[in-house]
Order: structure tokens, then C-alpha cells, then sequence
């Protein structure tokens, strides 16, 4: 239950699909990052009937915070319950619910529920979560909105893949090949320039310019969350012009003959640039496969080189 004293809010918007499609993009937290543009990655804790624990890492303001929460599922009630049970300063505490509500057979009313309060009843405090929550509200809401009633033609513009290969080594070494960007302008001939940020252990800003075939560069921003030595998970928050997304996930998994190690991608096509980028008579097809063939090629290159550093440190 919310405390006595804490600060509401409440942010809404009408979605032009069926109130269970609204309910099943929110319940499905794996998918945050590409529905939710402040979302870079999100962990399923644990998972007990209706309730579940999650592991959050989204932006505020410009930064980047880490929080666990609660979540309660009532798919016949169509709303979600949530409280944070590890904050992030400045925020003390932080609840709230999704509540879905039918208004017509392909309308849905959704509202975005808060109660908050800052570390100390701080004024400053609760000002940036005021501001943080009512820009995230609503870049949730438009996004959701965007993602439920495009679902036909984003079926089409988004898709995945993964490169692996065999490693005779240990996960941690190859962990620490791709976890060390900084060391990339040295290693792989794609990489032009890094800069890697890392304030807190496991939490990356990696800005990187990348070299093309034809010779031309291209500047990308990441954030990057590190597992060791199992997984990276990172989102783009700068992008070539041919995608509106691109989350992906690097994966280091020992077995009895060593170490499979794997780079996979999703991706979102940017309509309005494919002409532009590709050509006039360029498709979606055509597109998804120019981004595939680019991005796999340089996890390819990397993870060959991973395998090196790894093999020759047995």
C-alpha cells in the first residue's frame, strides 16, 4: 500500500485495439525494451502464480537508474500492480498500477498509474521524480499506443537473428573481450573510436565509431548491462539511419567441450529511410537484409576475435 504521504499521478491515452492486446505487450516485461524507449534491459526475477519479481534498468532524465520490483497479474481484471522493492535514489519509494479498461471491442482506455515519495520528503528529490515520471509515462503510453495499433506492419519491419561460434576456452575470457570495448580501436579493424563510461560496475555508456565496408563511418551510443561471465545485454540509443531500433545480447555458455558464444539482435527498420539509404525501388526485404548483413558481419568479426583472445589464453 502506498504511504500516507506520497505524491500521485496519473497519465492516460486511448488505443485504437482490443483491451487483451494492451494487456498482453505490458505483461510480457522480456519485450520492455523495444515497446518502452526509456527501457534498456529487464530480468524476470522470479515467478510465483500472479505475481512475479523484476529487474529493471531505464533512463531518467538523461540517467540511467537500476530497480527491483513486484509485479501482480490479473489478466481477467486487466490491470497489472507494481512497487519498486529496491529503489533508486531519489526515489524512497515507488508503486503504481496499469489498469486496462474495454471500451469497446478495438478500444481500450489505459491508465498509468504513481505514488511515489523521495529519499527524506526532499523537495528537490521529488521534483526530478515528478519530471522523470511524467516523461516516462508518457513515452510509455505513446509507445504502447504506437506498438498495439502498428502490430500488422511492425510484424514485418522487426525482426532477429544470432552469429555463434565455439570457443576451446574459458566464458570468462571471452566475457572480458567484449565487457573491455575500450580496448576495441586496437583489436577489431570495424572500430574507429570508443568511449566507454562505466560509473557503476555492470552499467555501460559505449559510444563507438564504426567503419563500413566501403570505407565510411557511422557513430552509435549504447547501453550496455554486463552479467558475469554469462551476458551483455545492451539497447542503441544513437542509430543508423536504417533502424527506429536495435537491442541485442551477447551470451557466453560453457559446456563440456567449452565455451558457445553468441551474438544476438533485434531490430526495428526505419521506413522513411529506405529509399533514401538503399535506393528508390528498395523494399523492407531489402532493408532487413542490408541491416542483417552489416550487423552480422561485425559480430561475426567480433566474436571470431573473441575466440581468438580466449583459445590463446588457454
Amino acid at each position: 500500500m502506498p504511504h500516507p504521504n506520497a505524491h500521485e499521478a496519473e497519465h492516460e491515452i486511448f488505443i485504437a485495439a482490443p483491451a487483451e492486446a494492451v494487456y498482453a505487450l505490458i505483461a510480457d516485461v522480456e519485450n520492455w525494451p523495444r515497446v518502452f524507449p526509456p527501457t534498456i534491459h529487464v530480468d524476470a526475477v522470479e515467478r510465483t502464480g500472479a505475481e512475479e519479481r523484476i529487474r529493471i534498468w531505464a533512463t531518467a532524465n538523461g540517467s540511467v537508474k537500476e530497480w527491483t520490483s513486484r509485479r501482480v497479474l490479473d489478466p481477467q481484471g486487466l490491470r497489472i500492480d507494481f512497487r519498486q522493492e529496491v529503489c533508486a535514489p531519489p526515489v524512497a519509494a515507488m508503486g503504481g498500477a496499469w489498469v486496462i479498461e474495454r471500451r469497446s471491442e478495438t478500444g481500450t482506455r489505459l491508465r498509468l498509474l504513481h505514488d511515489y515519495r523521495a529519499v527524506g520528503d526532499d523537495p528537490e528529490g521529488l521534483a526530478w521524480i515528478d519530471e522523470a515520471v511524467d516523461r516516462n509515462s508518457r513515452s510509455e503510453l505513446a509507445a504502447l499506443k504506437a506498438n498495439v495499433e502498428f502490430a500488422h506492419s511492425a510484424s514485418e519491419l522487426t525482426f532477429s537473428f544470432e552469429d555463434s561460434v565455439e570457443i576451446a576456452g574459458s566464458a570468462k575470457d571471452a566475457y572480458d573481450y567484449i565487457h573491455d570495448a575500450h580496448l576495441w580501436p586496437d583489436r577489431l579493424p570495424h572500430v574507429a573510436k570508443v568511449s566507454l563510461q562505466e560509473e557503476t560496475p555492470g552499467l555501460q555508456l559505449l559510444e563507438m565509431e564504426t567503419r563500413a565496408r566501403d570505407g565510411s563511418t557511422h557513430t552509435t551510443a549504447s547501453y550496455r548491462v554486463a552479467f558475469p561471465h554469462h551476458r551483455i545485454a545492451y539497447k542503441q540509443v544513437t542509430l543508423p539511419a536504417l533502424m527506429n531500433l536495435h537491442t541485442g545480447l551477447w551470451t557466453f555458455t560453457e559446456h563440456g567441450g567449452g565455451v558457445t558464444a553468441s551474438s544476438q539482435h533485434t531490430v526495428v527498420i526505419n521506413t522513411d529511410a529506405i529509399t533514401r539509404i538503399l535506393g528508390p525501388a528498395a523494399t523492407v526485404a531489402d532493408a532487413r537484409s542490408y541491416v542483417q548483413r552489416a550487423l552480422s558481419a561485425n559480430s561475426s568479426a567480433t566474436l571470431g576475435y573473441a575466440k581468438r583472445y580466449a583459445e590463446s589464453a588457454v
